[in-house]
Protein backbone atom coordinates (compact mmCIF):
# COMPACT_ATOMS: atom_id res chain seq x y z
CA UNK A 1 0.00 0.00 0.00
CA UNK A 2 0.90 3.21 -0.84
CA UNK A 3 1.33 6.17 1.60
CA UNK A 4 -0.40 9.25 1.50
CA UNK A 5 0.40 12.94 2.13
CA UNK A 6 -0.67 12.80 5.53
CA UNK A 7 1.51 9.68 6.15
CA UNK A 8 -1.48 7.11 6.09
CA UNK A 9 -1.63 4.13 4.47
CA UNK A 10 -4.03 4.61 1.49
CA UNK A 11 -6.51 2.10 2.31
CA UNK A 12 -6.51 3.06 5.79
CA UNK A 13 -7.03 6.80 4.56
CA UNK A 14 -9.72 5.09 2.16
CA UNK A 15 -11.96 3.78 5.26
CA UNK A 16 -11.12 7.14 7.28
CA UNK A 17 -12.93 9.11 4.36
CA UNK A 18 -15.91 7.87 5.16
CA UNK A 19 -16.54 7.52 9.10
CA UNK A 20 -18.03 10.78 9.15
CA UNK A 21 -19.85 10.80 5.87
CA UNK A 22 -19.57 13.84 4.02
CA UNK A 23 -17.89 15.76 6.58
CA UNK A 24 -14.41 13.30 6.81
CA UNK A 25 -15.08 13.01 2.57
CA UNK A 26 -14.69 17.07 2.63
CA UNK A 27 -11.65 16.82 5.28
CA UNK A 28 -9.47 14.15 3.17
CA UNK A 29 -10.42 16.15 -0.31
CA UNK A 30 -8.91 19.24 1.27
CA UNK A 31 -5.74 17.47 2.88
CA UNK A 32 -4.81 14.76 0.31
CA UNK A 33 -3.88 16.45 -2.91
CA UNK A 34 -1.96 13.62 -4.58
CA UNK A 35 -3.22 10.05 -3.82
CA UNK A 36 -6.19 9.35 -6.41
CA UNK A 37 -7.21 6.53 -4.06
CA UNK A 38 -8.37 8.66 -1.20
CA UNK A 39 -9.47 10.86 -3.39
CA UNK A 40 -11.76 9.19 -5.43
CA UNK A 41 -12.86 7.36 -1.73
CA UNK A 42 -13.65 11.11 -0.55
CA UNK A 43 -14.93 12.44 -3.69
CA UNK A 44 -17.52 9.22 -3.47
CA UNK A 45 -18.25 10.04 0.18
CA UNK A 46 -19.43 13.74 -0.28
CA UNK A 47 -21.28 12.67 -3.25
CA UNK A 48 -23.03 9.73 -1.83
CA UNK A 49 -23.60 10.55 1.93
CA UNK A 50 -24.63 14.56 0.92
CA UNK A 51 -26.87 13.18 -1.03
CA UNK A 52 -28.51 10.63 1.22
CA UNK A 53 -28.66 13.66 3.84
CA UNK A 54 -30.09 15.96 1.58
CA UNK A 55 -32.83 13.67 -0.15
CA UNK A 56 -33.90 12.44 4.08
CA UNK A 57 -34.07 16.11 5.29
CA UNK A 58 -36.50 17.16 2.60
CA UNK A 59 -38.20 13.81 2.50
CA UNK A 60 -38.82 13.61 6.20
CA UNK A 61 -41.08 16.96 5.55
CA UNK A 62 -43.65 15.03 3.56
CA UNK A 63 -46.28 13.77 5.98
CA UNK A 64 -46.85 9.92 6.13
CA UNK A 65 -44.44 9.20 2.57
CA UNK A 66 -41.35 10.97 4.69
CA UNK A 67 -42.43 9.55 8.12
CA UNK A 68 -41.93 6.04 6.22
CA UNK A 69 -39.32 6.72 3.91
CA UNK A 70 -36.95 8.12 6.29
CA UNK A 71 -35.94 5.08 7.96
CA UNK A 72 -35.25 3.46 5.13
CA UNK A 73 -32.84 6.17 4.11
CA UNK A 74 -31.36 5.79 7.32
CA UNK A 75 -30.79 1.80 6.72
CA UNK A 76 -29.68 2.19 2.99
CA UNK A 77 -27.13 4.77 4.61
CA UNK A 78 -25.72 2.20 6.86
CA UNK A 79 -25.76 -0.44 4.76
CA UNK A 80 -23.45 1.32 1.93
CA UNK A 81 -21.27 3.00 5.17
CA UNK A 82 -19.82 -0.12 6.33
CA UNK A 83 -19.49 -1.82 2.49
CA UNK A 84 -17.78 1.58 1.38
CA UNK A 85 -15.55 0.88 4.22
CA UNK A 86 -14.50 -2.58 4.07
CA UNK A 87 -14.09 -1.98 0.27
CA UNK A 88 -12.12 0.91 1.21
CA UNK A 89 -9.89 -1.38 3.61
CA UNK A 90 -9.93 -3.94 1.46
CA UNK A 91 -7.95 -1.17 -1.03
CA UNK A 92 -11.00 -1.37 -3.48
CA UNK A 93 -11.73 1.33 -5.63
CA UNK A 94 -15.17 0.18 -5.18
CA UNK A 95 -17.82 2.51 -7.39
CA UNK A 96 -21.34 2.73 -6.48
CA UNK A 97 -23.30 3.71 -9.62
CA UNK A 98 -23.77 7.35 -10.92
CA UNK A 99 -21.77 8.92 -7.83
CA UNK A 100 -18.61 6.40 -8.17
CA UNK A 101 -18.63 7.49 -12.50
CA UNK A 102 -18.62 11.01 -11.01
CA UNK A 103 -15.73 10.65 -8.71
CA UNK A 104 -13.61 8.59 -10.75
CA UNK A 105 -14.40 11.33 -13.15
CA UNK A 106 -13.43 13.73 -11.68
CA UNK A 107 -10.01 12.15 -9.67
CA UNK A 108 -9.04 11.61 -13.53
CA UNK A 109 -9.92 15.20 -14.76
CA UNK A 110 -7.34 16.82 -12.43
CA UNK A 111 -3.80 17.29 -13.10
Amino acid sequence: MAKTALGLEENIAGVLCYVLGWLTGIIFLVLERENKFVRFHALQSIATFLSLTVIGLLISWIPFIGWVTTPLIGILSLILWLILMFEAYQGEMYKLPVVGDFAEKQVKERK
